[in-house]
């Protein structure tokens, strides 16, 4: 992994763009952070990486985050942001379950 990678997401933020980046940034790296400060971004930054995970899933990886509150500075200001700690996972194949009936 080659340098870290922070995408920061507001309330305006289109879901679909920032999971787009998001899936193009895991597919090149382990993990990749993503900050988003206030309830409406926080709720378009979980969108997201909802959203990138269907992304991914045809190149077999799977999209898990750990969140976690970090001080960000906005303007003159510190803030805190709500960091999800996006990491890629290899999709793992499960067997296919067999079916068993049971009789009354």
């Amino acid at each position: 992994m080659s340098g870290g990678v922070t995408l920061k997401v507001s309330a305006k933020s289109s879901p679909n763009a920032v999971a787009g980046a998001l899936a193009a940034a895991l597919r090149e790296r382990d993990k990749v952070e993503v900050q988003a400060v206030g309830a409406g971004a926080i709720n378009q930054a979980i969108k997201a990486v909802a959203i990138a995970r269907g992304f991914l899933k045809g190149a077999q990886w799977d999209a898990v985050c750990s969140p976690s509150f970090v001080l960000v500075e906005i303007g003159e200001s510190e803030r805190t942001a709500i960091s999800l700690m996006v990491e890629r996972r290899k999709l793992e194949e499960k067997p296919q379950e067999e079916k068993v009936q049971i009789e009354d």
